[in-house]
């Protein structure tokens, strides 16, 4: 998620967890701890597929988290009267601050790998956009009458309403997500076996959702809006080009890519440069993330530096995801 929806649930959190007179100061503290998993986005893996993949890697881990909350309580113990004065709940505050976060994450569509240093691949439940104000301002709301008035009852039940709206909010995604995937698969006539199904709602919203068939050799793409629900997916076919990555498939960057995203990934060529779409973040014509990772050679594609490709994502798209969402072909 954003950086203001991590600091937001990481101070509410926090302040939720903590004696009265100790909220602001939980609230300052669980806003640091909220984000700061994410400072892992300033490590530089060597290129670009290595910083794409190991993003949300063992900062996200929770065999690392749970034990860094444990150290990091210890010390504070020593230091800081608050937590000598509140020991256990201070470190549930300071637990939920940091756990909160990767477990936030994964329900986007990039993945988390909550498991590190197991090999599985990223936890992608793509239940929430990754910016989506309806869950982000409750927190917020709640956050900000706890740094006002945080003794008063009202601000202590503002952060509580706010914090119980959003997990509210983050439910309905989950079932907002079995529903769609269950229609999907009641209405498919294509005669064709789905290999996997991917499923994600749209910018800023919960409404409109994105649907990603993997089958043999091509994917199915198609739209199903909450606001019309009688109405009939239309997918269309795309290919995969599972020749071309077929040709590349014992590169290690192709391989890597292939693992993230869990095989939602198409192969084309841009320039004598074999690119790897991931299909989870996007839609066909425009995807977010597009890796350069071979050249064409003879008679095998050559391994270079990875690199990511550029990506013209605008404004002009949310205007394609409003008019899905109102319905239009």
């Amino acid at each position: 998620m954003d950086s203001v929806t991590q600091i937001a649930l990481g101070a509410a959190v926090a302040a939720a967890s903590v004696p009265a007179q100790h909220r602001r100061k939980a609230v300052l503290i669980g806003a640091v701890l909220g984000t700061t998993p994410d400072l892992d986005v300033f490590i530089d893996y060597g290129d670009a597929v290595s910083n794409y993949t190991f993003h949300r890697g063992f900062s996200h881990s929770l065999f690392v988290l749970f034990p860094f909350s444990l150290l990091l309580w210890a010390i504070l113990r020593k230091l800081y009267e608050p937590v000598r004065a509140a020991p256990m709940r201070w470190l549930l505050a300071i637990t939920l601050a940091l756990v909160t976060h990767p477990l936030l994450d994964a329900h986007t569509a990039y993945g988390t790998q909550l498991f590190w240093p197991l090999t599985s691949p990223p936890v992608m439940w793509s239940t929430i956009f990754i910016i989506d104000p309806l869950f982000t301002l409750p927190l917020l709301i709640g956050v900000i009458a706890i740094l006002v008035k945080p003794d008063k009852t009202s601000a202590t039940r503002t952060l509580a309403v706010g914090i119980v709206m959003s997990t509210s909010y983050l439910a309905w995604t989950w079932s907002a997500k079995l529903y769609i995937e269950n229609k999907t698969l009641a209405s498919l006539d294509n005669g064709k076996e789905v290999i996997a199904m991917f499923s994600t709602p749209t910018p800023f919203n919960s409404l409109l959702w994105r649907l990603v068939l993997l089958q043999q050799d091509d994917y199915l793409e198609g739209y199903y809006s909450l606001l019309h629900p009688g109405q009939r997916i239309e997918f269309t076919s795309y290919s995969i080009n599972k020749h071309l990555y077929s040709q590349a498939e014992d590169i290690w960057s192709a391989k890597r890519l292939d693992w993230f995203a869990q095989g939602f990934i198409k192969s084309i060529v841009v320039d004598d440069y074999l690119v790897i779409s991931d299909l989870r973040m996007g839609f066909e014509g425009n995807y977010v993330f597009n890796h350069a990772i071979a050249k064409i050679g003879n008679p095998h594609f050559h391994e270079i530096e990875s690199k990511l490709m550029p990506s013209d994502f605008g404004a002009e798209d949310l205007g394609y995801v409003w008019k899905k969402l109102a319905g239009e072909s």
